[in-house]
């Protein structure tokens, strides 16, 4: 299929599923029984991809430390596709975890060539006051890219085991790609395994909510958290075919795998370079003592940041939402009223005519306006349900449905709007 997933651009995908073969993506609702209270998102199926959540869901489960990262580049007014990253991001910190949120400054100013003072006015303006607005809490970090000392020095340490090729093929750079565009994207990598610092409580599961066009992100910082560390761990089997467990050193100093040797309940055998371990009936532990060596010996013992993929709403006048056509999205400053309005223009998947209406049904599927619903409009899946099959058999027209989501965009837009005034008088709290 070769479907092109550009963090910055336009990826067209209209078929999800084949995400999975073509990008190794894992399916998300194999999960989801494990999950005590999914998000609205996760039961919908809005959310229809991950990588490696299942530490996620064990963490949650079992009350152990986990993390919630993501970012926003300060490029412009933040609409309902950026509540939703919001969103998950403020359901992981009611969930336990601790939730670090980056204003990509270092991004929109080598990408779209914005100064640094635009980029605070709309990291603030824009995306800050919103998340606080939707409820994220001052026990989270909210910091700009551009001030982040951890984020800088981890990006260049991380520069060392990253190269132009690894970039080209993940992101397709050229020779016409500026060099600062390339750190930026060392830069977000930084952002993701940062909750992972020592600073932080150290290495934890840490999920990353995004589009899937945001996935080559993830493919880049995943293979740098493992080059990053000190220790490779393999499963083998001897000349007997009797399985074994591999330690091998990558960079640990000489003695490290004397100690890792040393701090194991299992029969080992250590050898130059590495050391085997027999009868491992628990790999998490294995893996938890081998990182504690490698902190203990200066390095970071980074676990590979899971992630989950939701799927892209679409434009209200169909197609895809656009910026540069106002009437495709809705962004969360605008008025409420203008907001209602663009609604009830919006594309349905009504028929042509109201007879075809209530012959054929309606295709709410592929309604905007239904869309709305789903996805943030209602909190009721009984309500939902019942639109989607009164749509389907014809007996419900557009014309509630507009009418119904029109007056409920109203409603959130001057609430949210509300909040955000308070969110404004609330900064300093966040330690902006």
């Amino acid at each position: 299929m070769n479907v092109k997933l550009d963090p910055w651009g336009s990826s067209n995908i209209d078929d999800y599923s084949k995400l999975f073969d073509e990008f190794g993506i894992q399916r998300f609702d194999e999960l989801l029984f494990g999950i005590e209270q999914p998000s609205s998102y996760m039961r919908r199926k809005i959310i229809f991809g991950h990588r490696d959540y299942d530490m996620i869901t064990r963490a949650m489960n079992d009350n152990d430390p986990f993390a919630v990262m993501s970012g926003f580049m300060p490029s412009g007014k933040v609409h309902l596709g950026g509540k939703m990253v919001m969103d998950q991001i403020v359901w992981h910190q009611q969930m336990g975890g601790e939730a670090f949120v980056g204003i990509a400054d270092r991004e929109a100013y080598s990408v779209r060539g914005y100064s640094w003072e635009k980029c605070k006015k709309i990291g603030i303006e824009e995306y800050i006051l919103s998340l606080i607005a939707l409820g994220f809490e001052p026990e989270g970090h909210i910091y700009f890219q551009s001030q982040s000392r951890n984020v800088k020095d981890l990006a260049f340490e991380m520069g060392v085991k990253a190269n132009f090729s690894e970039l080209s093929a993940i992101y397709g750079f050229n020779g016409q790609t500026n060099i600062a565009h390339m750190v930026s994207a060392l830069s977000q990598s930084a952002d993701i395994l940062q909750p992972e610092l020592e600073e932080f409580g150290g290495p934890k599961p840490t999920v990353v909510p995004a589009g899937a066009d945001q996935d080559p992100h993830m493919r880049l910082t995943r293979g740098l958290a493992n080059k990053m560390n000190m220790f490779l761990i393999e499963k083998r089997t001897d000349k007997n075919n009797v399985p074994f467990v591999s330690v091998r050193s990558k960079t640990a100093p000489v003695d490290a795998l004397e100690e890792v040797s040393e701090a194991l309940p299992w029969d080992t055998k250590l050898f130059e370079g590495h050391v085997d371990i027999f009868g491992v009936d628990d790999l998490t532990k294995l893996k938890e003592i081998t990182m504690e060596v490698e902190m203990n010996n200066g390095g970071y013992g980074f676990l590979p940041p899971a992630s989950t993929y939701h799927r892209f709403m679409s434009g209200l006048q169909g197609g895809k939402m656009s910026s540069s056509v106002p009437d495709s999205l809705i962004a969360l400053t605008d008025d409420p009223d203008d907001a209602a309005r663009k609604v009830k223009k919006a594309k349905t998947g009504g028929r042509m005519t109201l007879k075809e209406q209530k012959e054929l049904g309606g295709q709410p599927d592929e309604c905007s306006v239904y869309e709305l619903l789903v996805f943030h409009l209602s909190d009721d899946d009984g309500e939902l349900a019942q639109i989607h099959s009164e749509c389907l058999d014809g007996s419900r027209m557009c014309g509630s449905c507009k009418g119904l989501a029109a007056e409920r965009m109203a409603e959130f837009l001057k609430d949210h709007q509300e909040k955000r005034e308070l969110a404004r008088e609330r900064l300093e709290e966040y330690g902006l």
